[in-house]
């Protein structure tokens, strides 16, 4: 375990940033990372939720789904009554994770749904959206959101006898039920559970709570302990949807033990005398719920923060051994942070130490008894609040003056683990997020430039062994995964070009053919679109016309305003072909971007559909057809481009035998510069996070609030195209409109891959708009938008 980076505050005073009451963090799965009193995200990362000791509840969601612009449009309040618990109602969405057929071909056998109940359904089982409180004179909130914006809150007790609560946990059952966990903060007084259920009744929403078996920490037992150890300082479910185990920790002002319990079924002994007036009662055992002590730790140092893992492994017996034997540790350990600065992965269940990371420079040995160590002077700097990353890859901590630290965690959790054994965990866990839709950050943080090719290749196979719908579903998705790894080694950097570009070519495609409407409305079960990549598959001529009449071109008839609005779009297909073609010549070099494109027959032939289209538009809007810088005035650019583009198609198209491009084709695209004027095209910038700076495993220094003032890629390499020097004209990588050196726009970029595109649509046709409608939630790689200042680099 080693430091990532700090993000640091300005030299303001601690307590602005850092409050003396208790902190909450909060990691989305799409690793947006947030923090205040009390706060949690929902399972999408779009939504947080946050609460304060007024008893205030707000839900924040993204301001035209900007990252950085929050808006807190509904919410409910407990006058004066501090929330002590807080979480998201359940959606019903339970993964489970087969860490022992981590080597099946198919993505089903290693992920898969469990049955989980939501905890309220609306009409035909849709979950119903709202969030559940604990307040800290026993109270429990529960606000339903109904789908008409509409706010229904109730508020009971969570038992007869109200009493303070000084920590509580909630959890969820299969069932569909919820589970509460309180303690009055004092370690000789019980951990209370109950059970809350929620309903809908005559359009008011009705809380009904039932009282579980308690439990006593064991210290208590312990005449020795009991008096040093006097107060309950966390309380925490296991998992968000395990309520048959709870961690719990009781301190002093010096140490620490943390046990952790479960909840089982036990039979209940019957006397004979019953057995014998009632014999029906022998023959099925009564059971009850009885809270049994699983593992305890020693006497260690004063916890300070606790952070759980959330990738969905049992956590059977069974499934523990396969754990082990398989040696994949990822959501194995949970997080102990201390107020001597350190921090510590144990195992969920044993509780027995895998990790240690010192704040410190000196360490110290795992066995020196936590009350014989020095005391320093004055408080050290430890983690106030913690969490564990969605792949229990890093560890996000806030420490007590303020400043958030950033912690990988490695795979093998301090055990010896072969290279390529941990190259497969990472695969693995790649493909996890690949069928979840959550974010992969965390994974990079541990990938180093000699893995990247290795597990790029591996992941296009085990993506190529699933079912052609699941591949249709995850196309896009391991085009962007792919695109974020070989930013990470100098090798590989230049395909990040062309990954976004088949990323846009793709896009563009399905948009332009979604357009084409059938002239007549009961044709047969083919679209338009589907009929144009038949044909254009089947026919090879090299003339562009003789393709073209083999069309049905009534279906390609658009108005003349949306055809013109779309010449920009239209204008990118033309300069990309161009460029392409222009390139086959230096085929030999892999650095230059657009190689990968030069043996893709599929891509290839997508380009091929769009000329045809392009070309039949261009008869009705002259105007809208893309525009080339040619030395001849009677020159057919377009004819020309396309004749060389099928040849080179049919040297690598998946229906044909493939072969190299002959030397005619190759002389024919060494004259393109000499006939037409080849566009320099505007690729993404490669490096422009802190993923490929955090590669040599030194800490980086950021400040909130301030663009991280970074030195250059590691990559080291100026190639075309890639770097892009201050003043440069920008465009809007989206709309392919040009935006100036210093545009005057409100612009957004893109998280993960770095995209500007304007915040606002500069056109009012619905063609466009309906382009435009693929970008607002994300971009075009699936990263998260942020708005830019005005003035950006």
């Amino acid at each position: 375990m080693d430091l990532a980076y700090i993000c640091e505050w300005e030299k303001w005073p601690k307590s602005t940033h850092c409050p003396s009451g208790p902190l909450a963090c909060t990691w989305s799965c799409r690793n947006l990372i947030a923090f205040t009193t009390d706060l949690r995200s929902d399972d999408q990362g779009s939504r947080l939720l946050s609460a304060d000791a007024d008893g205030q509840i707000k839900c924040w969601s993204m301001a035209d789904h900007l990252a950085n612009s929050w808006e807190s449009p509904v919410g409910s309040v407990v006058e004066g009554d501090p929330i002590v618990a807080l979480s998201w109602l359940h959606n019903g969405v339970k993964l489970a994770l087969h860490v022992e057929k981590s080597g099946a071909s198919s993505f089903g056998e290693k992920f898969s749904r469990v049955k989980f109940s939501p905890s309220l359904t609306l009409f035909g089982g849709k979950p119903m959206e709202g969030w559940i409180a604990v307040t800290v004179s026993g109270l429990v909130t529960v606000s339903l959101l109904k789908p008409s914006g509409q706010v229904l809150t109730s508020t009971e007790s969570l038992c007869r006898l109200r009493g303070r609560v000084a920590l509580a946990d909630i959890a969820f059952t299969g069932g569909g039920n919820i589970v509460v966990a309180t303690a009055d903060g004092s370690s000789a007084s019980p951990v209370q559970l109950y059970k809350v259920c929620v309903s809908v009744v005559n359009e008011k929403c009705r809380i009904d709570t039932e009282l579980l078996p308690s439990l006593f920490m064991r210290c208590t037992t312990d005449l020795s302990r009991r008096d040093r150890l006097p107060a309950i300082t966390h309380l925490k479910f296991l998992a968000r949807d395990m309520s048959e185990q709870v961690l719990l920790c009781a301190s002093s002002q010096t140490s620490s033990v943390v046990e952790c319990w479960s909840l089982r079924k036990e039979g209940l002994p019957v006397n004979n005398i019953f057995q014998q007036l009632s014999p029906a009662v022998g023959d099925k055992q009564p059971t009850i719920l009885k809270w049994r002590i699983l593992s305890a730790t020693n006497d260690l140092d004063r916890v300070s923060a606790v952070a759980l893992p959330k990738l969905p492994i049992s956590l059977t017996n069974t499934d523990l051994k396969v754990a082990s034997d398989t040696q994949f540790y990822p959501g194995l350990g949970l997080a102990l942070a201390f107020h001597d600065g350190s921090v510590h992965i144990v195992h969920r269940l044993s509780l027995q130490t895998m990790a240690i990371f010192y704040s410190s420079a000196a360490p110290r040995p795992i066995d020196e008894p936590a009350l014989k160590r020095p005391r320093t002077t004055g408080p050290a700097v430890h983690f106030k609040a913690m969490q564990l990353s969605w792949t229990s890859l890093a560890l996000v901590g806030i420490d007590n003056h303020g400043r958030l630290s950033m912690l990988r965690i490695s795979p093998s959790m301090g055990h010896s683990l072969d290279v390529g054994l941990a190259l497969r965990h990472l695969l693995f866990l790649l493909e996890y997020c690949m069928v979840t839709g959550y974010d992969w950050w965390d994974i990079l943080l541990h990938v180093q430039p000699g893995m990247v090719q290795s597990l790029v290749e591996k992941l296009h196979e085990e993506y190529t062994r699933q079912k052609a719908e699941l591949q249709q579903v995850l196309s896009t998705r391991i085009l962007a995964m792919k695109a974020s790894l070989c930013k990470l080694s100098p090798c590989t950097v230049t395909r990040v070009c062309d990954y976004h570009a088949k990323l846009f070519l793709i896009a563009i495609s399905s948009t332009l053919k979604s357009l084409l409407r059938p002239h007549v409305l009961n044709t047969p079960d083919k679209s338009p679109g589907d009929r144009l990549t038949e044909i254009c598959a089947k026919i090879t001529d090299v003339d562009i016309d003789k393709v073209m009449i083999n069309l049905k071109t009534e279906e390609f008839v658009l108005d003349m305003n949306t055809l013109q609005a779309l010449q920009q779009l239209l204008q990118w297909v033309g300069d990309f072909v161009l460029y392409l073609l222009a390139s086959l010549p230096n085929q030999g070099s892999p650095l230059r971007p657009g190689h990968s494109f030069l043996r893709d027959g599929t891509s290839l032939g997508m380009l091929r559909e769009l000329m045809v289209v392009i070309r039949i538009w261009g008869l009705l809007k002259p105007s809208c057809l893309p525009v080339y810088t040619a030395t001849s005035d009677t020159q057919d650019s377009m004819s020309l481009l396309f004749r060389l583009l099928t040849k080179l198609w049919i040297c690598c198209r998946d229906e044909g035998p493939t072969s190299e491009p002959d030397e005619a084709l190759v002389d024919e695209c060494c004259l393109l510069p000499s006939q037409l004027l080849i566009p320099s095209l505007d690729w993404l910038p490669v490096s422009d996070g802190l993923v490929s700076r955090l590669q040599p495993k030194q800490p980086l220094r950021l400040h909130f609030g301030k663009a991280p003032a970074l030195p250059g890629s590691s990559t080291g390499l100026q190639l075309d195209g890639l770097i892009r020097a201050p003043g440069q004209p920008k465009m809007d990588h989206l709309r392919r409109l040009h935006l100036g050196a210093y545009p005057t726009e409100a612009c957004k970029a893109c998280t993960r891959c770095g995209c500007v595109t304007m915040l606002k649509s500069p056109n009012k046709t619905t063609a466009v708009k309906q382009w435009e409608q693929r970008w607002i939630k994300n971009c075009l790689c699936g990263g998260l938008w942020w708005r830019m200042p005005l003035s950006y680099p």
